[in-house]
């Protein structure tokens, strides 16, 4: 296929995001603690700089162009980056998403002009929706004509996104970071920082987060009501990454830890957002003391204002009280 140069002008308003200090929330005076504001990405997530990295490359390829059928699996930010792509280059897309994809997310995906498919049953074999999602997507490649895939489970793409863009910027932002903490999912993000890391034998140790109940780096598949991070297959995009340790945080810690980075920092961010701030306090008190350590907001908070930020939603699907929930958030919080 003969290539395409891609729009300058696509894609200029991504990345550049700001690192914000967070000691309001991390308080200790010989840790410096900072946040990778990727919610300010044009469709508010980290998930905007690899929707432009793996369109951009089928786009000069010569795979994608104006017209062409993209049909994609997401747990929701990517769909809605890729949505919004497909509004400027012209694309159709269709996503396929579960019952865990928040309903804001999906109603900006349809503003976008996207199409979505929502399953209603998991995987039989292994009660997973990843793997129900993405027995859908080949479904629809088989019936419709000349649909492509652009795969972020696999498309190193992503990977060279974050590596150029998310870890470069984090470099020249705070220096060389001691600790770096990342939520995991199809593993794009971390493989990035990871690359980064290896290439330029940098001290920084990365701390991917992931869901108890995700396969990722050899977990157990469990329940996992959250969507943002943990994945129930492995990807193939996972054999370029190996993180110095893997921190596994369960649904409700990140949604604790969520709730305290708002009330402290201002800052409303998603479920994967909160798994890291969530890691990250289990191992603050015994942090060196010089440490730099960079965490990153994967996502804003509005499209988990069902879920997250929804007191009857927490309660009812995690089992605990009003009071039991609030005094979680607020022992979160005050913790030195």
């Amino acid at each position: 296929m003969s290539s395409a140069r891609f729009p300058a002008s696509i894609g200029a308003d991504v990345g550049s995001t700001p690192l914000a200090s967070l000691e309001r929330l991390f308080r200790r005076p010989d840790v410096r603690v900072f946040g990778k504001l990727e919610n300010r990405n044009p469709t508010g997530s980290a998930k905007d700089r690899s929707a432009l990295g793996i369109v951009r490359e089928a786009w000069e390829s010569g795979r994608l162009k104006p017209g062409t059928v993209v049909v994609e699996s997401s747990s929701g930010n990517l769909a809605m980056a890729c949505a919004r792509l497909s509004a400027l280059l012209e694309f159709s897309f269709e996503c396929v998403v579960d019952p865990r994809a928040n309903a804001r997310t999906i109603a900006a995906i349809e503003a976008y002009g996207a199409r979505v498919h929502r399953i209603a049953e998991p995987d039989p074999e292994t009660g997973d929706w990843l793997v129900a999602r993405l027995a859908r997507v080949r479904e629809l490649l088989g019936s419709i004509p000349g649909a492509i895939t652009l795969d972020q489970y696999s498309n190193v793409a992503a990977i060279r996104a974050h590596a150029d863009g998310t870890m470069r910027e984090i470099l020249e932002q705070a220096g060389e970071p001691d600790l770096l903490y990342v939520a995991t999912s199809t593993t794009g993000t971390v493989g990035g920082c990871l690359r980064v890391v290896g290439e330029r034998a940098l001290r920084t140790d990365v701390v991917a987060v992931d869901a108890e109940g995700s396969v990722l780096f050899g977990g157990t598949r469990g329940r996992r009501m959250l969507s943002g991070y943990g994945a129930g297959f492995v990807p193939p995009l996972s054999q370029y990454s190996s993180p110095a340790r893997v921190a596994r945080v369960d649904d409700l810690s990140a949604v604790i830890g969520a709730r305290a980075l708002t009330l402290t920092e201002g800052l409303l961010a998603g479920a994967s957002t909160g798994a890291v701030i969530s890691a990250l306090r289990a191992d603050y008190a015994n942090l060196p003391a010089g440490s730099t350590v960079v965490v990153m907001v994967h996502d804003g908070g509005m499209p988990y204002l069902d879920t997250v930020y929804d007191d009857d939603w927490v309660c009812r699907t995690f089992e605990v009280t009003r009071a039991e929930l609030r005094a979680r958030v607020a022992d979160f919080a005050a913790a030195p």
